[in-house]
């Protein structure tokens, strides 16, 4: 599958590879971060975020506390909370998310 790229996505670092679908509310994603790249912080307001990690492993930064994720997590970020996906590994961390809105 070829990715787009988007470069310090959310104000995160480096960039995320990602193939993105949108049918005007909600949003699919097939994304990838390379060791170092991350998700910036941000808050969901007017909908949620539900990311399934497929392979590698990171850490999610939930309402300021941070917890390892891996291959077959899933992390849920409710509407009004803040969240960043971060690849503080040696190796790609690829995930599906889906952004429904509420």
């Amino acid at each position: 599958m070829a990715f787009d790229s988007f470069p310090a996505f959310k104000g995160g670092e480096k960039e995320l590879l990602a193939k993105m679908s949108f049918d005007g509310k909600n949003r699919i994603m097939r994304a990838r971060l390379v060791p170092g790249a991350s998700i910036g912080m941000h808050r969901h307001e007017g909908n949620c975020e539900m990311i399934y990690i497929l392979s590698g492993s990171g850490s999610v930064i939930f309402d300021g506390e941070k917890s390892p994720v891996c291959q077959g997590m899933c992390h849920y970020c409710p509407e009004g909370h803040t969240h960043s996906l971060v690849n503080d590994s040696d190796s790609d961390l690829d995930f599906f998310a889906v952004v429904p809105e509420q």
